[in-house]
């Protein structure tokens, strides 16, 4: 008699059951697709950190190759650049560096030269510019010709634009690694979901015959797997999290390395991802079922 009033004795059972054999397996390589996809998206960030970082010290800075002429000695001529550009709007220093500094520039191309000082190596000025209102290398080439300086500006720009040509060629690789991976997580959600129809086709068809639509039919699964991934995602983003901790206290203050400096505020990174892998899953799994059903006889 107690089954009479059993609640749960009465209650239908759901159309798909709540836990399966094949969960484990799905939840284990959604999870790593996430993974991999947040440890993506956390390089990215880094890297492109790493690429403002130069180009900013590169904007910030020109170097001046001067030649001396006439009688005139090299560290004279570098002085005089050094004195002429001091005065160019935009400027916040100019100086002359040591010999030995021009010397260790030069000497991982020439080798061990033991008379490298007799070489006419040229003198250089590092100039520091205003980072609000830098000057151009037009303007301290005007300065140094009005003194009548032999000198060559370099202000960096063949090397920025490789460094952005590089950050950019960076983030659109992330960007083509996380499609492929959000494709190929779609890709097994789909799979699943397929397998999951043709094992309850004979359910499906007595539901089309008692008038249920392909829409609510989808949205069965369509949840499923939606909560599965979701799941999923937020191991994944847990184990990105971890692993981007360790290397973040590995790095000490650089991050990681000096060329790939992974800050804290990266591993906000994977915040969004059980949401995305959700939604990915719901998306596949609609598009996957709907077919599924339309295409039954």
């Amino acid at each position: 008699m107690s089954e009479i009033f059993d609640v749960q004795h009465w209650k239908p059972a759901p159309f798909l059951p709540e836990k399966e054999t094949r969960d484990g397996a799905l939840i284990f390589v959604v999870a790593v697709f996430c993974f991999l996809a947040c440890l993506t998206a956390m390089g990215v960030l880094a890297a492109d950190r790493a690429a403002a970082g130069w180009t900013g010290q590169l904007t910030g800075e020109a170097t001046v190759i001067v030649r001396p002429r006439g009688g005139e000695t090299p560290d004279a001529a570098a002085a005089r650049a050094a004195e002429a550009l001091s005065g160019v709007t935009g400027v916040t220093e100019a100086r002359a560096l040591e010999p030995a500094k021009a010397y260790d520039l030069i000497r991982p191309w020439l080798g061990d030269v033991s008379d490298i000082e007799d070489l006419p190596v040229p003198r250089l000025v590092a100039v520091t510019l205003d980072g609000h209102h830098p000057a151009t290398a037009k303007q301290l080439g005007a300065a140094l010709a009005s003194q009548n300086v032999d000198a060559t500006v370099d202000d960096h720009s063949i090397w920025i634009k490789d460094i952005r040509r590089a950050g950019g060629l960076v983030r659109a690789l992330g960007v083509g690694v996380f499609l492929l991976i959000a494709a190929a997580a779609g890709a097994v959600i789909a799979f699943a979901t397929r397998a999951g129809l043709a094992a309850r086709r004979d359910v499906v068809e007595v539901l089309h015959l008692a008038g249920a639509e392909d829409g609510f039919i989808a949205r069965l699964f369509q949840v499923r797997f939606a909560q599965t991934a979701g799941y999923a995602g937020l191991l994944g983003a847990i184990a990105a999290m971890v692993v981007g901790a360790a290397l973040r206290i590995a790095g000490g203050g650089e991050g990681l390395t000096p060329a790939l400096p992974l800050a804290w505020s990266d591993l906000l990174a994977v915040v969004p991802c059980p949401l995305l892998a959700a939604l990915v899953a719901a998306v596949a799994a609609q598009l996957t079922a709907v077919g599924f059903i339309r295409a039954m006889p």
